[in-house]
C-alpha cells in the first residue's frame, strides 16, 4: 500500500497504477493513496490492521510527521472505546508550531504536543504512542468513565501495567486534564472483561455503592463451584451479573443461566441482572435493586445459608488492583 509517488518508486507507472486500480487489483483508500486488495481482504478480519491502513494513508497524504494517537493509537493496540469515533477518522499527534495548512485533510483530528522517546513505539510499521500514553491521552480528553473503559482494556489485555501508566502521567504531569487521567489510573482495573463491566464500575461508584469484589468464583453446595460472578459484595451475600447482547442468544443459554442462578441463590446469595440499556437509561434503578438485594442478603435466613457453604473462594481480591 502507498501514495501514488509510493508506487511509482517501486516501478509502477501512472498507467500501471490505473491498470491494477480498474481491475481491482489496487483500491483507494484515501484520495492519492492506493491498497492491495489481499491487505484489504486481510484487514477485514483485522480491525487495528484496517485502522493503521487509515493512519498510513493519512501520513502519506499531508501529514508524514504524524503520530497515530488517542483514539486512532487505541484502535491499533485493540483497546476497546466506549464511543469510538467512525472508522475513517485518524487521529495524530503533530509537533508543535509546525504549520499544516488550515483545514487539513477531511476526517483527521490534529493533536499538538512533543513525544518523548519512550512513548512512541511501531505497529504496522507505523509510529504510535504506546497504550500507556494512549490511556493517558484518552483519559486527559474524555470522560472518566471513557478514561476508565480503555485503562481496563489495556490492562486486561495486559498492554500496559500500572506502573507504566503512573510513568506517563507523571512525564506529562503540567498537562491539561491530568488530575482526571491520574483518577482513572488509580481506578483503574484488570479484572472487568467488557466495556459494559468498566462502565457499570464507574456508575457504582458514582452511586455511592461499596466497591464490589470482581470476577469471584463462588462455591456452591458440598464446596462445589457453582459460577464466577462480575460483581460481588460478600458483606450483603448478593453478586450483580452484565448481560450482554449476546450472552443469551439460545434457549439453551436461557436454560443455563437458570440453573446457575439457582446455584447461587442455594448458596444464600442474592442474585441481580442489569443490562446495557438499563445501566445507561436508568443506573438508579439498578442501585435500587442492588441496595434492595443487600438487605435481602443481610437477613438471617440468607446469612445462615451462606454460612453452611464453604467461601474459600470468595474474597480473593478488591476492585482497584491492576498491576
Amino acid at each position: 500500500m502507498g501514495s501514488v509517488a509510493q508506487w511509482k518508486e517501486t516501478g509502477v507507472s501512472e498507467k500501471k497504477l490505473k491498470l491494477l486500480v480498474s481491475g481491482g487489483d489496487l483500491v483507494r483508500v484515501r484520495y492519492g493513496f492506493y491498497a492491495t486488495k489481499e491487505i484489504l481482504a486481510r484487514a477485514a478480519e483485522d480491525p487495528p490492521l484496517a485502522h493503521a491502513i487509515q493512519v498510513a494513508a493519512v501520513r502519506a497524504a499531508s501529514m508524514r510527521g504524524g503520530v497515530a494517537s488517542h483514539h486512532s493509537a487505541a484502535r491499533m493496540h485493540g483497546i476497546e472505546l466506549l464511543h469510538p469515533p467512525e472508522e475513517d477518522v485518524v487521529t495524530l499527534t503533530v509537533p508543535p508550531g509546525r504549520q499544516w495548512g488550515r483545514h487539513g485533510p477531511r476526517g483527521v483530528v490534529r493533536h499538538a504536543a512533543q513525544l518523548a522517546e519512550g512513548h512512541v513505539t511501531t505497529l504496522y510499521g507505523l509510529p504510535v504512542t504506546v497504550a500507556a500514553r494512549t490511556v493517558a491521552d484518552i483519559a486527559r480528553t474524555s470522560t472518566f468513565m471513557q478514561g476508565v473503559v480503555v485503562a481496563d482494556s489495556a490492562l486486561r489485555k495486559r498492554l500496559t501495567l500500572k506502573p507504566d501508566m503512573q510513568a506517563v502521567l507523571e512525564d506529562c504531569k503540567r498537562w491539561p486534564g491530568i488530575d482526571l487521567a491520574r483518577r482513572v489510573a488509580e481506578f483503574a482495573d484488570w479484572a472487568p472483561e467488557s466495556v459494559l463491566e468498566s462502565c457499570a464500575r464507574v456508575v457504582f461508584r458514582e452511586q455511592g455503592l461499596p466497591p464490589p469484589l470482581l470476577q469471584v468464583p463462588l462455591l456452591g453446595r458440598g464446596g462445589a463451584f457453582a459460577a464466577r460472578v462480575d460483581f460481588c459484595w460478600p458483606d450483603f451475600g448478593t453478586v450483580a451479573e452484565t448481560d450482554g447482547m449476546a450472552k443469551y442468544e439460545t434457549h439453551d443459554d436461557l436454560k443455563d443461566q437458570y440453573h446457575r442462578d439457582t446455584r447461587i441463590q442455594d448458596a444464600g446469595w442474592e442474585v441481580v441482572h442489569f443490562s446495557w440499556k438499563e445501566l445507561f437509561s436508568d443506573p438508579a434503578g439498578i442501585i435500587a435493586r442492588i441496595r434492595a438485594a443487600f438487605e435481602r442478603g443481610l437477613e438471617p435466613s440468607a446469612t445462615k445459608r451462606r454460612e453452611s457453604v464453604p467461601q474459600a473462594a470468595v474474597g480473593l481480591r478488591q476492585d482497584g488492583a491492576g498491576t
